[in-house]
């Protein structure tokens, strides 16, 4: 064959593999379907996705168990978690040890950090890979409370749950593991997202246990005050200190807190992310990406807490 024939056929070929795997690698990261406006129901925390076109829930239904319900997930009127003090807590909570930012060793860290605290733990409970998304205490409906489930995954017991949509998750239940299973085997530009093209990237939340590439949790306040480095709080109320920025004397969703669990003022991730969304317009408005407090725009939300 002439070489300039084979000349151009490699370099056509070479085009078009290149599209190919930009487009599956395109596909594989697709941003929500869900509008973030009106509140939870409208945000990846609606685990049941049923207000997804085209009922979007339905491929997951074989790893999680579709409640019909966006608040069980996470709370229950009767019989929740005891053995945390979190409002109405519906969620497993794993006994965990965390890697934590103070094993870096840097020198420029201040402050001491301890395990993350209850209001870290919450997040945890899903971000962190080790439980599932579906790992609930009490299902709906009657029949549907286990208390042995407070800090241990039943699949026996999640295995009970018999949805009304079609579909039900049996044996796995997944959760956001780090590993590339459970929901990132979906929710990654790897695997069956770049194979399938219908999943958005969930690899930035699966936190996993080692917490040393985020944010520190768990760490304390400086003790003498704000210094050069540190805004300090205007407002303190029972366990929470807060920038009360509209001076009402109350901790508003919309504003970056601070919460004592028994050694005083800790940054935990409920200090800069309220998981039911705020929007910086008022209730139905387009709530702030990642869940956070307020928008980031121009480093807010580092510059709320940090002088630089």
């Amino acid at each position: 064959m002439n070489h300039k024939i084979l000349k151009y056929l490699f370099k056509h070929l070479t085009v078009l593999a290149c599209l190919s795997t930009t487009a599956l690698y395109a596909a594989g990261d697709l941003p929500t379907k869900f509008s973030n406006q009106g509140g939870i129901k409208n945000t990846r925390h609606n685990l049941t996705q049923n207000t997804l076109p085209n009922n979007g829930g339905g491929n997951m239904n074989s790893s999680r168990n579709d409640y019909g319900q966006v608040c069980v997930y996470c709370h229950t009127p009767h019989g929740a978690n005891t053995t945390v003090n979190l409002p109405l807590w519906n969620r497993t909570i794993n006994a965990n040890t965390y890697t934590t930012y103070d094993t870096l060793n840097t020198s420029t860290l201040t402050s001491d950090v301890a395990q993350p605290g209850i209001n870290s733990l919450s997040c945890l409970s899903c971000h962190d890979g080790t439980l599932a998304v579906d790992s609930i205490i009490n299902m709906p409906g009657s029949n549907g409370y286990s208390a042995s489930q407070q800090t241990t995954q039943s699949d026996a017991f999640l295995n009970q749950w018999a949805t009304v949509f079609g579909g039900n998750a049996t044996s796995t239940h997944a959760g956001l593991s780090a590993d590339g299973t459970g929901c990132l085997a979906c929710h990654s530009t790897t695997a069956l997202a770049v194979i399938g093209g219908t999943a958005t990237d969930f690899r930035l939340f699966a936190i996993g246990t080692d917490l040393t590439n985020d944010h520190p949790v768990g760490i304390a306040m400086p003790a003498t005050g704000a210094g050069t480095d540190f805004n300090t709080p205007t407002a303190t109320l029972a366990s929470i200190s807060w920038f009360d920025n509209d001076a009402d004397s109350r901790p508003d969703s919309n504003e970056i807190r601070f919460y004592n669990t028994g050694s005083g003022p800790r940054v935990e991730c409920a200090s800069c992310h309220d998981p039911h969304g705020v929007s910086p317009t008022g209730i139905g408005g387009t709530i702030n990406a990642s869940f956070l407090r307020i928008n980031n725009a121009g480093s807010a939300v580092c510059l709320t807490c940090h002088v630089k």
